[in-house]
């Protein structure tokens, strides 16, 4: 016998728009909130009922069953953005999507990538100068942004298209936020001037990335690039290959997830080790222990024991993204509670990783605990920064490669101290971004590592 969701006990909200000013105005506060009135909890967005879970096991059974629950309303007007890639896509389009491109991003191929990453972060040093303030958001936006075009397109995009994706993927996300805020009622289509900017970046950026895949498919030399495989990619059974659209939303996609996240995620771990002087100096023994003044490289990756567990914990307190959506498809059930079709099921990274329950001492940035003990022992569904289920993040391994190799790289020849006084805030957009960006001066702790001269384009 299932019992209604909506007759659990949730926060009250305006007998016009539910709880939907509560969740504008502060939803990470709003959210963890909620968690006190129970594993799954009802409320209503204007229209829209919701109900968000803090069980893992309720989110296990979400994100298992990809076909009873699809991608939410919100995921949806993404498709303006992404079309119908992998992060959007549902159904049969989707696995076809995945089953095409999973060889593609096979670990040992992910790992050629390792050297790009760390000489463009010794090309970023290059430019930066002893006790200098810089804002290490826009830095790590700007690092991994040439990073995935380097992997994506085999290209030095210091240029317009460089450009004009970093453009598009800003105004998607300001725009992305203001329809949060109004629950996506507000069609995209409406000239209101947000509208027209966001459509107008939309437009660039596919003008720039269709450029960059006819480059492609006429180039004559052979290269390892990501869309050069994705090209290449071949279904087995029907011999069926992604055409020039496809192509477009796939590569929006891995620029989004590839760049935004990993950018995000180093720099909360910034603020988080400037705040932590302890952890950083643990972190400057292991670095001079592992690699004696040398960059690193993947091979390095498995003794970066430490460096790993700081990219796991500050992954866990500031997560990529921050909250997602689910909505039923049909009538459903999530445990013993009935999920009437429609309503949308949402599931907070941000609460679950700061759960009492799971983590002791949950607001405290602690490295130490991500021991192979611990991982073992947490349940799936509570730590979840790269989702989890069928639809768990493609691009999973590449993203862990770079964050540590990156953090490694950066960490041994500089740190980093907080600007006094400069507002940190986090915002849950489409990522959980810093809305003013993180003021920090730089010190530099080293010489610039030595290495033998690197040619980047040969390595792809």
């Amino acid at each position: 016998m299932t019992q209604d969701v909506f007759e659990l006990p949730g926060p009250e909200g305006n007998s016009i728009v539910g709880n939907l000013l509560d969740l504008g105005q502060d939803p990470l506060g709003f959210l963890e909130r909620c968690r006190d009135y129970g594993d799954i909890v009802p409320l209503r967005l204007g229209l829209t009922p919701v109900c968000l879970l803090f069980n893992p096991d309720y989110i296990e059974e979400v994100l298992k069953e990809r076909d009873a629950f699809i991608k939410s309303r919100g995921f949806r007007v993404l498709k303006t953005l992404l079309g119908e890639g992998l992060l959007t896509a549902e159904g049969e389009s989707w696995f076809w999507q995945r089953r095409l491109a999973q060889p593609v991003f096979q670990q040992k191929r992910i790992n050629a990538y390792g050297e790009i990453m760390v000489e463009y972060a010794a090309r970023m040093l290059q430019t930066w100068k002893d006790g200098e303030v810089r804002d290490i958001h826009a830095d790590m936006m700007r690092l991994t942004l040439q990073i995935v075009m380097k992997c994506i397109f085999n290209a030095d995009v210091d240029n317009r298209e460089a450009q004009v994706v970093a453009n598009a993927l800003d105004v998607a996300m300001h725009w992305f936020e203001s329809k949060r805020r109004q629950n996506f009622l507000v069609w995209e289509w409406f000239p209101r001037p947000e509208n027209i900017r966001y459509r107008h970046a939309i437009a660039q950026m596919d003008e720039a990335i269709y450029n960059l895949i006819r480059h492609s498919r006429n180039r004559t030399e052979k290269t390892n690039d990501l869309l050069s495989m994705l090209i290449e990619a071949r279904d087995e059974e029907t011999g069926q290959q992604m055409d020039d659209k496809l192509l477009r939303d796939e590569v929006a996609t891995l620029m989004l997830a590839g760049h935004e996240t990993t950018a995000n995620a180093l720099s909360w771990t910034w603020m988080l080790l400037a705040q932590h002087p302890e952890v950083k100096e643990k972190l400057q023994a292991e670095l001079k222990q592992v690699l004696s003044g040398k960059l690193p490289t993947v091979a390095d990756i498995k003794s970066l024991r430490y460096t790993d567990q700081i990219i796991k914990e500050s992954m866990r307190l500031y997560p990529p993204v921050a909250m997602f959506g689910r909505e039923a498809a049909r009538d459903a059930t999530i445990g013993d509670y009935s999920i009437p079709e429609g309503t949308t099921v949402m599931i907070s990274q941000w609460v679950m990783h700061r759960h009492p329950k799971y983590f002791d001492q949950p607001e405290k940035f602690m490295p130490e605990r991500w021991t192979d003990e611990f991982e073992k022992q947490l349940p799936r569904g509570v730590y979840i920064p790269f989702g989890d289920g069928p639809r768990i993040c493609i691009g999973k391994g590449f993203a862990q490669m770079e964050a540590t190799l990156l953090l490694a790289a950066i960490a041994q020849q500089f740190e980093l101290e907080l600007v006094p006084g400069f507002p940190i805030v986090p915002q849950p957009s489409i990522t959980l971004r810093p809305e003013y960006g993180i003021k920090v001066q730089i010190k530099q702790i080293s010489n610039p590592p030595k290495s033998e001269s690197r040619e980047v384009a040969a390595s792809l």
